[in-house]
């Protein structure tokens, strides 16, 4: 075995414990490896971020073309804006760059779930003849009667929904348990998939030391 595939796998070993010392409770070793986990993946989207996108891009600036090179400078020019926000006495000018910034996401956002999600969805739900489509569109339906807020003011004074909205509110409020229970399901098998990968790899690693 290597010179740096021992140091690295001691490292891993180490960190591996560092975040299972969480166990006896929050303490010094566990946020210090988590503070190492968040530094280097910060340092990594940077360097991710300047080598294949704002170097390139600083690189492929079209000097000859006034406005291919003024669309290249107006994100750089946003983008250093933005840093006006770490000072409070100058971080309104960030503001119209943070402006650009939060509309673009929340656009990008919405047309992905209307393109990606929504329209999809609401086709395979008008296909009746599809048990599948069936049964997304009554649960569909189930969630959307439980996010159905009108009422009616009755004798007493107080607000009460129909009984029959108040009984398939109640399923919707199933169909929504369910989903994200399953959603929930799928985070947890995610976790302890790469919990196990790690603890094998951990488990090779000293077998490797030890010559067994």
């Amino acid at each position: 075995m290597a010179a740096f595939d021992i140091i690295s796998g001691i490292i891993g070993l180490v960190l591996t414990l560092m975040v299972f010392s969480y166990l006896i409770g929050d303490n010094l070793l566990f946020r210090i490896a988590i503070y190492l986990f968040i530094g280097s993946a910060s340092g990594y989207a940077a360097s991710v971020v300047w080598y294949q996108l704002l170097f390139p891009r600083l690189q492929s600036l079209p000097l000859n073309d006034p406005l291919q090179l003024l669309l290249g400078v107006v994100p750089f020019f946003l983008g250093v804006m933005l840093w006006a926000k770490l000072l409070p006495r100058i971080s309104w000018v960030g503001n119209f760059a943070m402006a650009v910034l939060v509309g673009v996401g929340a656009a990008t956002a919405v047309g992905g779930a209307l393109t990606g999600t929504l329209l999809p969805q609401t086709q395979a739900a008008m296909d009746i003849f599809s048990v599948r489509g069936f049964v997304m569109l009554i649960g569909t339906a189930l969630t959307l009667i439980y996010f159905q807020f009108s009422a009616k003011r009755v004798s007493d004074g107080s607000v009460k929904r129909n009984a029959i909205i108040e009984l398939l509110a109640w399923f919707g409020r199933i169909v929504i348990a369910v989903t994200f229970g399953v959603l929930f399901a799928g985070v947890y098998m995610s976790a302890l998939t790469a919990m196990i990968e790690r603890l094998s790899s951990n488990i090779d690693f000293v077998k490797s030391l030890l010559g067994l």
